[in-house]
């Protein structure tokens, strides 16, 4: 097997590569009608977290208590109540969307810090060994010990609720997933005759582990971080539930199920809906990561 340096890559040939990606892409959601259902929905889901905000104005915080707890698909409250209202008379839909950007974003956020950095470490210490990588897996053994979601619990409230430490604390609590799955792949690939070859060119460890390694690892990291993704939000959703999330006037999804847990009796679509989100974006993000997964076997 000869050695492949990838960075003196053509423009051409990225392009070449990243068109087979998706034309393989194609070929299993053409036969996947999940697949094509699920990337429907989180198509919309992106574009209401991203333009809903805009169009709606301030609908999410005006307050009209001539409107409290409109029942959904009431006709004659018109479009901005078609979700129904909260106990203050805010547009629940308008409500929704703010929250959808939120949430989003946070679980981007958090999940690309986790996978950059994670990924990045276990990847060093795998293809280094010896001590260094002895210590960190020490370290990534104590915070696999402890559930995620107890270890974010615990941070947080040292550290205070918010939006920067909760994208903080959900990017640290799984980060060791990414070192794990990094240093295993990287292990399976160093001895290769591809890695032995750049080696004995004359190639530095940093040269090797970013383009001969990190393109061969990066499909089970890419698939890793779209199970994540869904992990992540429902992370985020149950420690917004609890109070140690993101906090008034920003809304997430579990915030608003904290906001409607006390009113289920008399408007039941307060806590429903956005749990209702929640779940099928969780549903739609794990069966998208099982076509991204076929996607980056098929190859």
């Amino acid at each position: 097997m000869r050695f492949v340096d990838r960075t003196n890559e053509t423009d051409a040939a990225r392009v070449k590569r990243r068109d087979r990606f998706s034309v393989r892409l194609l070929h299993v959601l053409r036969s996947d009608r999940l697949g094509q259902a699920a990337l429907v929905f989180l198509v919309l889901i992106v574009l209401a977290a991203l333009l809903g905000p805009l169009v709606i104005g301030d609908a999410a915080t005006h307050a009209n208590l001539g409107k409290r707890f409109v029942t959904p698909f009431d006709p004659q409250q018109g479009a901005a109540y078609v979700l129904g209202s909260d106990a203050l008379g805010r547009s629940f839909l308008a409500r929704l969307l703010v929250a959808a950007r939120t949430t989003v974003v946070i679980a981007v956020l958090a999940v690309v810090a986790s996978a950059l950095i994670g990924s990045l470490i276990g990847t060093v210490v795998g293809y280094l060994g010896g001590r260094v990588d002895s210590y960190v897996m020490r370290i990534a053994d104590v915070m696999q010990a402890f559930p995620s979601l107890l270890l974010a619990l615990i941070i947080l409230y040292t550290v205070g609720p918010g939006l920067v430490p909760l994208i903080f604390v959900l990017a640290v609590a799984r980060m060791e997933v990414y070192v794990r799955v990094a240093r295993a792949e990287t292990l399976a690939v160093r001895e290769r005759l591809f890695v032995t070859a750049a080696r004995a060119l004359g190639a530095g460890p940093i040269r090797i582990v970013l383009t001969q390694i990190a393109p061969v690892i990066a499909p089970s990291l890419v698939g890793l971080a779209t199970l994540e993704f869904a992990l992540v939000i429902l992370s985020e959703s149950a420690l917004s539930f609890l109070g140690l999330g993101v906090q008034q006037p920003d809304i997430t999804w579990g915030g608003l199920i904290a906001e409607g847990r006390n009113y289920l009796r008399d408007a039941w679509w307060v806590a429903l809906l956005p749990g209702l989100a929640i779940t099928l974006t969780a549903v739609a993000v794990n069966v998208m990561a099982d076509v991204v997964r076929r996607t980056t076997q098929s190859d």
